[in-house]
C-alpha cells in the first residue's frame, strides 16, 4: 500500500533540513547528507564505471562538488536522491572522458540509459509523477531505474526483504504509469517494461 513509515518520514524531514543548512555553507549538514547518501551514490558509480578505486575517488568527487552545486537544488523539481545520482552520473561521465581513451560512443551510451525519458517536457513529467509516489516506492522505482541496481541490491541497501521489493517496485511502477498517462505522457515508461515488472505483483 506504499504506507510512509514514521521512520522513513523521520529521515525525509532531516534530509530537506540538511539540504537547507547546507545550501547555506554548513559543513555538518554536508557531513549528514555525506553518511547518508555515500554508500548509494558509489554503488550508482561503480555501475558506470566497473572499478572499485575509480568509483571511490569518483564518490569523494562528487561530494567534493556538492559543497560547490548544492545551492542550484530546488526540492520542488526533484527528490534530493535522485538529484544527487544525476550530479554523480555527470561526474562519472566526465571522469570517463578525461581517464580513458575510449570511444566517445561508450560515453554517450552512459549518458542515453540514464537520460530516459528524454530531456524537456517529458523529464519535468517524470520528475512531478515520481514526486507524487510514497517515498518508499519512490526510492525503489530510482534505484531500479535510475541507478540500474537489481532487486537484490535494492533490498541489501534499503533493509527490505527482495519480497518487499519486488512489490514496491510493481505498485510505484503501476501507479508512475497512470500518473504519466493522465498527463499524456505514458509512452515515457514504455521501453522499461519487461516481464520483471509484471510478473513481480
Amino acid at each position: 500500500m506504499g504506507i510512509v513509515t514514521p521512520e522513513a518520514a523521520s529521515t525525509a524531514r532531516l534530509v530537506s533540513q540538511a539540504v537547507a543548512r547546507a545550501q547555506e555553507g554548513d559543513r555538518q549538514a554536508l557531513g549528514f547528507l555525506y553518511a547518508r547518501y555515500a554508500d548509494n551514490v558509489y554503488g550508482y558509480v561503480r555501475s558506470i564505471v566497473h572499478d572499485q578505486h575509480e568509483a571511490e575517488d569518483i564518490t569523494q568527487h562528487v561530494f567534493a562538488k556538492l559543497i560547490h552545486v548544492i545551492g542550484k537544488y530546488e526540492e520542488r523539481d526533484v527528490p534530493f536522491f535522485a538529484w544527487i545520482l544525476r550530479v554523480s552520473r555527470n561526474v562519472a561521465v566526465d571522469h570517463i572522458r578525461h581517464q580513458r581513451a575510449i570511444p566517445v560512443e561508450e560515453v554517450r551510451a552512459v549518458e542515453e540509459r540514464d537520460r530516459q525519458p528524454a530531456d524537456g517536457e517529458r523529464m519535468n513529467d517524470l520528475r512531478e509523477a515520481l514526486a507524487k509516489l510514497p517515498p518508499d516506492q519512490r526510492e525503489v522505482l530510482v534505484l531500479r531505474h535510475f541507478a540500474g541496481l537489481s532487486p537484490v541490491d535494492i533490498a541489501q541497501r534499503t533493509g527490505r526483504s527482495e519480497g518487499s521489493v519486488h512489490g514496491l517496485h510493481h505498485r510505484g511502477r503501476r501507479a508512475l504509469t497512470a500518473e504519466l498517462t493522465s498527463r499524456g505522457a505514458a509512452p515515457v515508461t514504455a521501453r522499461s517494461r519487461r516481464p520483471y515488472g509484471e510478473a513481480s505483483g
